[in-house]
């Protein structure tokens, strides 16, 4: 049996949002720890992979590890008909082919259940390596939608340029070139409005805007967002979620095409 209930069912639709524009299915695994997925958007380009830990859930049972495999359009029109204050509950049987999302209003005067039909997904799980990273940039996660927003505008990639004076993101398209420069902040009142990079060796990659703009779509699960970079590895843009865990996308870079 596996039983996962949240207090607030507008997490569990915030990380929906933030995934079901680059995958259309996904595998979630589920065991002793919590649950995670993993997988490729469905052009290949980029990678998701989700952490929500056992001890973030209000309650959570898994007597054995199960995978849910489930088409993330059909889970997020169940969502969508749990309030923001709900609460959810997600159970499945052992061997089960089917998953019940239960919702129930804060006064408990209302309870609603889904049942969704489970997909058999074949799968492979990607082993991610640990790599140290040339460059670690935390800042506003707003600030970094707002600024994938603004340069999309101007051109399909984007420059991200690490140095120990800052992070400048440019981009260059027909219209003209356009550039936004962020020092580290000061002096930091405020934690999550701050912008701090940890640097060991200058860096700088270009990146397929519109798949940024996808990740962004996690920007309402967290203040602050954290990009890491190293020459030739895919970035890394990591979301935590407060209590409960993370989602990280991984971009590999475009390779720039030498004019020959």
């Amino acid at each position: 049996m596996f039983e996962a209930r949240l207090l607030r069912s507008s997490i569990l639709k915030k990380v929906l949002e933030a995934i079901k524009d680059l995958l259309t299915q996904a595998t979630f695994d589920c065991d002793d720890n919590g649950i995670q997925l993993q997988a490729m958007d469905n052009s290949h380009v980029s990678l998701v992979s989700l952490t929500l830990r056992a001890d973030g859930f209000d309650k959570y049972r898994c007597d054995r590890n199960i995978s849910l495999g489930m088409n993330l359009s059909s889970m997020s029109k169940i969502l969508k008909c749990a309030g923001d204050k709900d609460t959810v509950t997600m159970k499945a049987q052992d061997n089960a082919d089917t998953v019940t999302f239960v919702f129930e209003s804060p006064n408990q005067e209302k309870v609603s259940d889904y049942e969704m039909k489970l997909m058999n997904l074949d799968l492979e799980h990607l082993g991610i390596p640990e790599t140290e990273y040339s460059c670690t940039i935390r800042m506003p996660s707003a600030e970094f939608a707002r600024i994938c927003r603004d340069l999309s505008q101007f051109g399909e990639s984007m420059v991200i340029s690490c140095t120990k004076e800052g992070v400048k993101f440019s981009a260059s398209g027909d219209i003209g070139t356009a550039n936004i420069a962020l020092a580290q902040t000061a002096s930091i009142d405020k934690e999550e409005e701050a912008v701090v990079i940890e640097m060991d060796e200058p860096v700088t990659l270009t990146f397929a805007c519109q798949y940024l703009n996808y990740f962004t779509k996690a920007t309402s699960l967290s203040n602050q967002v954290q990009l890491s970079m190293s020459a030739d590895v895919p970035l890394v843009v990591e979301y935590r979620i407060p209590d409960i865990g993370h989602i990280r996308y991984y971009l590999a870079p475009k390779i720039e095409e030498e004019d020959s």
